[in-house]
Parts: structure tokens; sequence; C-alpha cells
């Protein structure tokens, strides 16, 4: 069974981001022999007055293959987000098996309505409760439901979002064959910034730290088309901010 999960709005300016949080819980699942986890991806949301974030709007999301219920997973998390959520947070936790095509339509609609507009609580859970996906707020105001809710939509859309962490495979400047970095088992796939694939042989000069991003669902490192020395260069960390 594959489930997707996100959580959303878990922290306050002076501690540890939802990032983190959502590691950490990785790692007790893990250890719990619940499943294996997925890379987790950052989906930025819209920024609004009318919406209250802490630093910049964006909710966590992974998936786990797993024996376990979904119910269970709702247990642990829940208690989780009551233990660890900082004060004045406002977390929210959506968690759903992998959808079927209406229901992963509705969910992509939301996900991405939620990157350009102000929605409400009661838009999201009228919508969870209409799709059979579980909501549930652990703290505050509860608005995190909103980002939790359409952090999976756009997950399951497979094309917003950057995974979380930095890799290091070389020194910045050096330049390395694409094969090479497709080896590390967090890159699933290079192409430029427009979809276009690079081939195997290619030589790409790197960053002494690489980020990927969600493309067609796949971890991919961007990188810009190679230049007149016909070597490919991957995107800088401030190009990287708009995915």
């Amino acid at each position: 069974m594959k489930l997707i999960i996100c959580m959303d709005d878990t922290d306050n300016l002076e501690s540890k981001g939802t990032g983190w949080l959502v590691e950490d819980a990785c790692r007790e699942m893990t250890a719990m022999g619940w499943g294996r986890y997925s890379q987790i991806s950052r989906h930025q949301l819209f920024v609004h007055p009318d919406i209250p974030y802490t630093s910049h709007n964006s909710s966590m999301v992974f998936t786990a293959d797993t024996d376990v219920p979904g119910e269970k997973y709702v247990e642990f998390l829940s208690a989780y987000l009551q233990r660890h959520s900082a004060p004045g947070s406002d977390p929210g936790l959506c968690v759903a098996s992998e959808p079927l095509n209406g229901t992963r339509e509705a969910l992509i609609s939301f996900g991405l309505r939620a990157k350009r507009e102000v929605l409400t609580k009661a838009e999201a859970y009228a919508l969870a409760r209409e799709l059979g996906v579980h909501l549930s707020e652990h703290g505050g105001t509860g608005g995190g439901v909103i980002g939790a809710l359409a952090g999976i939509g756009l997950r399951l859309w497979g094309n917003d979002g950057r995974f979380r962490g930095w890799f290091h495979l070389g020194r910045d400047g050096e330049v390395v064959t694409a094969d090479r970095i497709l080896a590390f088992e967090s890159v699933e796939a290079i192409r430029t910034p427009d979809g276009a694939t690079v081939q195997d042989d290619a030589p790409i000069a790197i960053s002494d730290q690489l980020k990927t991003i969600c493309m067609d669902g796949r971890s991919t490192l961007l990188v810009h088309p190679a230049g007149g020395d016909g070597v490919f260069r991957v995107l800088a960390k401030q190009e990287l901010k708009r995915y």
C-alpha cells in the first residue's frame, strides 16, 4: 500500500522548521519497521496578507510504502504533532491512500488553487470529507489543514516543489558525466528547465551543493543547456527558488 502524507504549519520563528519535524517522524517510523519513505518535498503555497504563515507558507510531503494501515499512521502522527509542534503554530495533517483518477484530479485542482488563491478551512474539510481523505488539525487555529491537503495534491501532480536537503557529489565547478550523477539514488533524472532530457555521457559542471526538484513525479536535477564549451551547468540556488 502506498500512502501520501503531508504536514503543514508546525513551527514558529524560533523553532526548527516543518521539514525537520517530518524528517524526524520518518526516522521514528523507520525504526519501528513501518515501511519505506520517499524523499520529502517542499511545496510553496500562496503568499498573501490574509494567510498567516511562519516564514514561507510551504508544506512538506512524503510517501510511504507500507503494510501498516493508514489509521495507524494517523494515530501516530497526530500524537507526534501534539508532542512536537511549536507553541503558536497551527498544525495540519493529511493522510491519503494513493487515489484513483477522480480523487486524484480533485486533489491536484485544490493544490494548484492553493498556489494562487486564499482558501478556507471549510473548503479543505469539505473536499476531504467528499474524497474520504483524512484531514485533521492539531493546535492553534488549525489553519495548517489547508496547506496539508494542498500539499497532497501538488505531490500527486508531480510538477511542483523542491526536495528537502542538499547533495554533495564533488567540488564546486567540477565536471562529471550525467550517468555518474544518476548513480546517486536520490537523483532520478537530469533535465533542462524546459524538460529536455540530458544524455548519460553529457558533461555537467556541478556545484558543491546540489538540490533536486519534482518534475514528472521524479527527483530531477535541473541543468542549463550546454554552452559553447559543450558543458551543462546546474541551476544556482537562487534560480531554484521558483520551483
